[in-house]
């Protein structure tokens, strides 16, 4: 009994912890920036300090904020499909093929992976100015792929090779060729790992600010996060708290319906391999 109360008490801790700064942002973004101004302590506003719906409506009336989340989900999807679409023919090559030099393609991927983001902004700025990608959609797609590739990569060859190798075999014994037996046997078998690998490369590309501020210079391609940085208010030293919280909660929105949605996808994604049996 102790113990279920415990793990109650746990549990109710952790999601207050997790949840907290969520609430914050949707309590400011009901406030009205006098409010704000002036301090309205607590989460729900004073009277006279609420504004409604009004700061979500003047975020989305906002021309430069619409651009950004076309911008955003442009980006997001052409990354997440080019990056799948490569990570899952390398993956199925990593798990069923034998050549040399496998371990140490798995070993760079994940170096790559684990690189400073911070640190490639510099090269990036000065490379893509010099070949016309700065400040263009193709400009933030090779950088997001560049970093999802091998987590996408990773996850899905442990997927692979999860997958008997007789199903593959056995298909082809009854006239299905190679690309076949894998396009209608293998990657179905392999859908929860696309599913993550896609999951993770959109939230990637989605929250990415550091590229996105930097590899940009107008609204042509700047995406969402590096948007809300530029709203400014009546004044540079007067920032519009409340709108960029409406700005914030609904560049969250996108995320939220996409992890209740496949949330079983991703679970089971991440923890493939992690029983044997």
């Amino acid at each position: 009994m102790n113990r279920k109360i415990g793990t109650a008490v746990g549990f109710l801790l952790i999601m207050v912890w997790c949840l907290l700064p969520v609430a914050w942002i949707i309590s400011l973004s009901f406030k009205s920036q006098e409010a704000i101004t002036n301090g309205s302590p607590g989460f729900l506003p004073v009277d006279g300090g609420g504004a409604g719906w009004q700061n979500y409506i003047d975020v989305w009336n906002n021309e430069q904020f619409r651009r950004a989340i076309l911008n955003s989900i442009g980006i997001s999807l052409i990354a997440t499909v080019l990056s799948v679409l490569i990570a899952t023919l390398a993956a199925y090559a990593i798990a069923r093929l034998e050549f040399r030099g496998k371990k140490f393609v798995l070993t760079a991927a994940l170096a790559i992976a684990m690189f400073p983001v911070v640190s490639l902004v510099g090269p990036l700025f000065d490379m893509w100015r010099t070949i016309g990608l700065y400040d263009t959609w193709p400009g933030l797609i090779i950088p997001y792929m560049s970093f999802t590739l091998p987590l996408a990569i990773w996850t899905l060859t442990a997927f692979f090779r999860e997958i008997p190798w007789e199903l593959e075999q056995a298909a082809q014994v009854d006239g299905a060729t190679s690309w076949q037996a894998f396009r209608k046997v293998i990657v179905p078998l392999a859908a929860p790992g696309v599913f993550t690998a896609a999951i993770l490369t959109f939230f990637f590309a989605w929250n990415d600010f550091v590229f996105g501020i930097s590899l940009t210079s107008t609204e042509t391609a700047r995406p969402i996060p590096a948007a809300l940085s530029f709203f400014v208010g009546a004044d540079p030293f007067n920032r519009p708290a409340s709108l960029l919280a409406a700005g914030a909660v609904i560049a969250t929105v996108p995320i939220i319906v996409i992890v209740l949605v496949f949330q079983r996808k991703i679970v089971a994604g991440l923890t493939s391999g992690a029983v044997k049996g």
